[in-house]
């Protein structure tokens, strides 16, 4: 309404309670939570994240209902002094810590998946991790508002936030309506702490690393292109989390590096035969165990420091 110019027509409908910036910080963190987690349930403990935003919503309803005059006045000696401060600063401090708090959750499960899941290009999420980067960016732009209004007195001539927030929240939608179905991914919280964290606390013990790697040489195991680290423990007949400290211990590295590097060797050892006079390179890639163009050009690269085509000419 303050785009389309209604309130300069229609003042007595400014304070009309539509718009709830207090709520941006909370939906997005539980919008996350809610697509990386199929248990996610929403609790009523979790309305106190809205408290704040009850009471901005109580303050605009009872404005609603009050006479011009007296909104005049409000907005003279009250809101553009202290009130609208206080939303916009106070959205920002909402919005920023929430953020944080998601690319948190984000970054254990990515980190997570990646040590139970030798795919990753449909669950990793990666389209929500740059949304939630733009979303910061425009933090930053308030955190400079804040700076300019309140040191230097300089207010900006056109505040694009608004429209960035109703791109944001289409492509939120959209995005999360075109993921894939997350349900057998089956996220599980866990301590954070990184390969280096359990080298400290954990000792790998040979036997182990020599099952997991008969496993994957003998068996070739690799060459299942959705192979999970449930799949892979349940070969050995061992707990899950055994094999996973074991291969990230023993041969530093995630279960989904782990199995990769052996799918890359495969799609090197088949080049040297001379397979790719029968099969394209995509086709020995395939076979090799990668699923995708896009995830074996990039994974390839990542291990040899070369495009296929580059190894190829080589």
């Amino acid at each position: 309404m303050r785009i389309a110019r209604i309130y300069r027509q229609r003042p007595n409908l400014y304070f009309l309670p539509i718009f709830y910036s207090f709520s941006f910080g909370p939906l997005i963190w539980f919008y996350v939570r809610s697509l990386i987690s199929q248990e996610f349930r929403f609790r009523r403990v979790d309305l106190l994240h809205f408290i704040p935003v009850a009471v901005q919503a109580s303050l605009y309803l009872f404005l609603t209902c009050c006479s011009y005059p007296v909104k005049s006045w409000y907005w003279e000696n009250v809101h553009r002094q202290y009130t609208y401060r206080i939303e916009f600063d106070g959205t920002w401090i909402s919005m920023t810590v929430y953020l944080l708090l998601s690319f948190r959750l984000l970054r254990n499960y990515q980190a997570w998946v990646a040590n139970n899941f030798s795919e990753l290009s449909r669950i990793r999420l990666n389209w929500l991790k740059a949304i939630l980067g733009v979303l910061l960016l425009l933090c930053l732009q308030w955190f400079v508002e804040i700076i300019l209004r309140d040191y230097y007195g300089i207010y900006f001539n056109y505040d694009y936030s608004v429209e960035i927030l109703g791109v944001v929240a289409l492509v939120l939608g959209v995005a999360g309506w075109r993921q894939s179905n997350l349900s057998a991914v089956n996220y599980q919280r866990e301590q954070p702490g990184g390969i280096g964290q359990l080298k400290t606390t954990y000792s790998a013990d040979p036997v182990i690393l020599q099952q997991i790697s008969a496993a994957m040489e003998s068996d070739r195991l690799y060459l299942n292109p959705t192979l999970t680290l449930d799949e892979l423990a349940d070969a050995l007949k061992l707990n899950s989390k055994v094999v996973s400290r074991h291969i990230n211990v023993g041969f530093e590295k995630s279960f989904n590096d782990y199995v990769n590097t052996y799918r890359v060797e495969e799609v090197k050892r088949r080049l040297k035969s001379g397979d790719l006079a029968k099969l394209t390179i995509m086709g020995l890639a395939m076979e090799s165990g990668f699923n995708s163009k896009t995830t074996f050009n990039r994974i390839f690269k990542t291990f040899t420091g070369k495009a296929p085509s580059d190894f190829i000419a080589d």
